[in-house]
């Protein structure tokens, strides 16, 4: 039945849709596994994802002409951790938005100087609605 109410789920991703249509985001995981999940899930929610499984990929596109709205990258990778590639990336794009990932927030987090300004960090495990709600803070933040 087409009139059948959305689930909550359904809801969350047609409300997000709107919010991300048109934006390009850099996805950046060396996990196979949740770098699929969370490309399909930033493609759920209207955003163009471009997939990188580790820095040097990144790296090669945060220094190309490519239009950018939001940097998302694991904290943990090999050869570079996260925020030494936000710190690349906030040299090529100063004013990108950059949202970590991690399973280790409580060993990132002490570190009072991790998170700069339009940064934000997501632990793993996460919903979709707290993707969804941590994308919309860190391109949205409040005034």
């Amino acid at each position: 039945m087409a009139d059948a109410a959305l689930s909550p789920i359904e809801a969350l991703v047609a409300a997000e849709l709107a919010e991300g249509a048109g934006r390009r985001v850099l996805f950046v995981e060396d996990d196979p596994g949740v770098r699929l999940l969370v490309g399909e899930v930033l493609n759920e929610l209207g955003f163009e994802a471009i997939e990188a499984s580790g820095p040097e990929f990144a790296i090669e596109v945060l220094r190309s002409s490519v239009t950018l709205d939001l940097l998302i990258t694991d904290v943990g990778l090999p050869g570079m951790n996260g925020r030494q590639l936000a710190e690349l990336a906030r040299a090529h794009r100063p004013n990108l938005p950059i949202l970590f990932v991690t399973g280790y927030a409580e060993n990132a987090v002490i570190r009072a100087d991790f998170l700069a300004s339009n940064m934000a960090m997501i632990t793993k495990p996460f919903s979709l609605e707290t993707l969804s709600r941590r994308i919309k803070a860190v391109l949205e933040p409040a005034d």
